[in-house]
């Protein structure tokens, strides 16, 4: 199993990711192999100046640096000796099985959608948050920002896609999936929404619970909330600004203190040939620590090729 790693991307890089990436090598299985992506020579000065062993990494030593603020196909083109490009050429070569950055959101959805590109049969890949329950469990949002507007039948296929990361990654024996609405009755909401009720409301391929308001995202009404990515981004965001909030006013909560984006790291972007984590710009050490053993569970439970057979 190989995690390829790209040490060069977020506000904060390489300290971070670095200082993540031995955190998270406590955590690994000896069959874990991680490999580094960005300036070695940084990479080992690190470890020789904190006595750990460089060895017992793999590396691929490249010279560009896709910034924030570039443009993310121009940039994905224009740089090929890139972190984030050769990272992708890699995954699609399958010399790692994985691939993990805090680099340009852009570039990286670029690179997933042109490089390994999407499952045969699925319309558009998303991405997904979780969820903190009052229960004490979580459950997912998605799309979450990748697809502003969708159709009903898109909608439908993150219905399939958050089932499958439920299951297989929160263990969760039969989620129950949910659509964002204005309210429960099958007639509320917008033309899309009612269009997509439809669809699910006879589903075979989820456990579907009808529809769920914003007084239901934290709640155990459903695993699964499926949205359009514009409504989900604004949901994602408030949620953040809410957990900053709790903690500027001395706030002390272990429910709130789930809603901190370092306890799980990364995104992922469901419904493409391989496994990819995207990670926030200022990503902590925590954070990548935490988005390292999320993909190496990823690539344990065959995310991607449980989600390929599904689609077949």
């Amino acid at each position: 199993m190989k995690i390829g790693f790209d040490i060069l991307g977020g506000d904060h890089s390489p300290k971070n990711c670095l200082e993540g990436l031995i955190l998270a090598t406590k955590e690994m299985p000896p069959d874990v192999k991680l490999v580094l992506f960005g300036d070695s020579n940084l990479a080992k000065e690190y470890f020789a100046s904190n006595n750990i062993d460089p060895n017992q990494f793999d590396y691929v030593h490249t010279t560009e640096v896709i910034e924030m603020g570039e443009h993310p196909t121009k940039a994905f083109s224009q740089k090929p000796n890139s972190s984030i490009f050769l990272g992708f050429k890699h995954l699609k070569e399958n010399h790692i099985n994985a691939f993990v950055s805090a680099g340009n959101t852009g570039a990286m959805l670029v690179g997933a959608m042109f490089t390994v590109k999407a499952v045969p049969g699925v319309i558009r890949p998303c991405i997904t948050c979780p969820l903190p329950k009052e229960n004490g469990g979580f459950g997912i949002i998605l799309d979450v920002g990748t697809n502003a507007d969708c159709k009903p039948d898109v909608l439908y296929q993150f219905g399939i896609l958050g089932n499958i990361w439920a299951k297989e990654i929160y263990k969760i024996e039969k989620p129950k999936v949910g659509l964002l609405n204005i309210g429960e009755e099958a007639e509320k909401g917008n033309l899309v929404a009612q269009a997509t009720y439809n669809l699910m409301k006879d589903s075979k391929d989820f456990n579907f619970v009808g529809n769920v308001e914003g007084n239901d995202i934290y709640g155990d009404k459903a695993d699964v909330i499926v949205c359009e990515g514009f409504v989900g981004n604004v949901v994602l965001k408030n949620a953040e600004q809410f957990y900053k909030m709790i903690k500027a006013r001395k706030g002390n909560d272990e429910f709130f203190d789930r809603f901190n984006y370092e306890t799980y790291g990364g995104t992922p972007i469901l419904g493409i040939n391989s496994n990819v984590l995207i990670l926030h710009g200022k990503s902590t050490p925590l954070a990548f620590k935490n988005a390292l053993v999320l993909a190496k569970e990823m690539i344990h439970v065959k995310l991607d090729e449980k989600i390929k057979q599904v689609f077949q």
